[in-house]
C-alpha cells in the first residue's frame, strides 16, 4: 500500500504538518518495500487558492491509496474520494508514527472534510 503523510520535514522521523492543501512536504511511503519519497509542496504553500485541489492531483498522481494528515477542506476531500484515496484526518506525532498507527488499525478513516479550507 503507498501512503502520503503530511510532512514538515524530510524523514520518517519529521513532524507531520497538519495541513493537508498546504503542506510542506508530502511523504509517499511504500508499506511493500518499506522505502520513502519526499514530493514537495513548495507550489501550495503560498497559493491565495486551490491548494487542496493541487494537492489532491499530486497525491494521486504519487499513486497514493491513503492519506494520513491533521486536517483536510471540503474540495480536497471530494477530489480525494473521487480518486479512490482513503482520508485519515486528526493524525499527528511524527511521520513514522502515523505510519505504524494506521499499520496497527488505531486510526478511523475520515466521513467528511474536517475544516472549511483556508483555515491555515
Amino acid at each position: 500500500m503507498k501512503i502520503i503523510v503530511t510532512s514538515l520535514g524530510p524523514s520518517l522521523d519529521s513532524p507531520m504538518d497538519v495541513r493537508f492543501g498546504r503542506a510542506a512536504r508530502f511523504i509517499l511511503f511504500d508499506d511493500e518495500s518499506q522505502g520513502f519519497q519526499i514530493i514537495e509542496n513548495t507550489q501550495n504553500l503560498n497559493a491565495a487558492q486551490g491548494a487542496g485541489l493541487q494537492a489532491a492531483e499530486i497525491v494521486s498522481r504519487a499513486g497514493a491509496e491513503c492519506v494520513l494528515t491533521g486536517h483536510c477542506g471540503p474540495k480536497a476531500f471530494k477530489a480525494l474520494t473521487a480518486a479512490g484515496i482513503r482520508i485519515y484526518t486528526g493524525v499527528d506525532g511524527t511521520v513514522a508514527e502515523a505510519i505504524d498507527r494506521l499499520r496497527a488499525g488505531q486510526l478511523k478513516q475520515a466521513e467528511s472534510a474536517d475544516s472549511q479550507g483556508h483555515a491555515f
